[in-house]
């Protein structure tokens, strides 16, 4: 298994979190990865299929590529975000093909998404991405529960969504999920969403989020792996803080980093990976407190 795996392990056990930074746009590789170094932290660099579909991360062997000649070992893995089995315009997707191009290209962990399926279709597509992986020694994420926000159209008032839990993970079918599909990590919904990646809504500041922490505290001990908190982006930091303490791991992170690259690089390059850095620096150090996290969980 790669060391990724371990990696967010160790995460779990030592009371840290490794953060995901999505790269829709390939220049913020290199601030990213600077950011991770100079904070003396751990963080993974991702691509979702729709960053190289509706934005401009180009494919998987551009974000390869760029990652080799800018990712450090000490600071960094590659992962391969959300893969959806039914994508964001309620599209099947044929996610076989792109788990192989990624475990070819040597992506460390992969995640697949099939939370918009039934229980049991859900079930059986992300093992088929588990024997896939596992064979060659690669971790994969999975998600149960609908952590929305990337639907076309607006999503139903925040406040309606929290109260009534819908789309929650349910804790006896996560318990469900991991068991028999032997997923490594698992994406939960517990109140956090996704930034809108479309139309006016894109550069749109995101909802301040929060999260139900005794729903997240049920689900984390029916599963005994690392969970996994997407729509990092916009949720309150005693909340996030807490979620750590209660076993989430890994935490995402896209909005925070590509609004600001968004905004600057009508002005230029340089000044839009600036913009990159002193978020990501920002985030590291003031909101997840993990500044120097890089010694206990990469091995030397």
């Amino acid at each position: 298994m790669s060391d990724s795996n371990a990696i967010v392990r160790r995460a779990l056990k030592t009371g840290t979190v490794v953060p995901g930074f999505n790269i829709p746009y390939l220049p913020m590789m290199e601030p990213v990865v600077r950011a991770l170094r100079d904070a003396h932290s751990f963080g993974l660099i991702m691509v979702a299929r729709l960053e190289w579909l509706k934005f401009q991360s180009g494919s998987l062997a551009a974000i390869q590529a760029e990652y080799a000649r800018v990712g450090d070992a000490r600071h960094t893995r590659l992962h391969l975000d959300h893969v959806p089995v039914i994508d964001e315009d309620n599209l099947r997707v044929d996610v076989a093909p792109v788990f192989r191009e990624a475990l070819a290209l040597g992506y460390g962990s992969v995640m697949v998404d099939g939370s918009r399926l039934p229980l049991a279709e859900n079930i059986a597509a992300t093992r088929d991405v588990v024997t896939l992986a596992h064979a060659a020694g690669v971790a994969v994420e999975g998600e149960l529960g609908a952590v929305m926000g990337h639907e076309a159209g607006p999503l139903p008032p925040y406040e309606e969504l929290f109260a009534s839990g819908k789309g929650f993970t349910d804790p006896d079918e996560a318990a469900r999920f991991v068991r028999e599909t032997g997923v490594d990590w698992l994406s939960v919904a517990i109140g956090n969403i996704h930034g809108a990646i479309s139309g006016a809504a894109r550069g749109k500041q995101k909802v301040e989020a929060r999260l139900n922490l005794d729903h997240l505290r049920r689900i984390r001990e029916g599963v005994g792996v690392p969970l996994v908190l997407h729509g990092g982006t916009g949720i309150r930091k005693e909340h996030v803080q807490a979620a750590i303490r209660e076993g989430i791991a890994k935490i995402n992170v896209a909005t925070a980093i590509r609004q600001p690259y968004e905004k600057y690089v009508q002005v230029s390059v340089a000044r839009a990976q600036e913009a990159v850095y002193e978020t990501t620096l920002a985030i590291l150090r003031d909101e997840l407190e993990i500044e120097g996290n890089a010694v206990k969980l990469v091995n030397s």
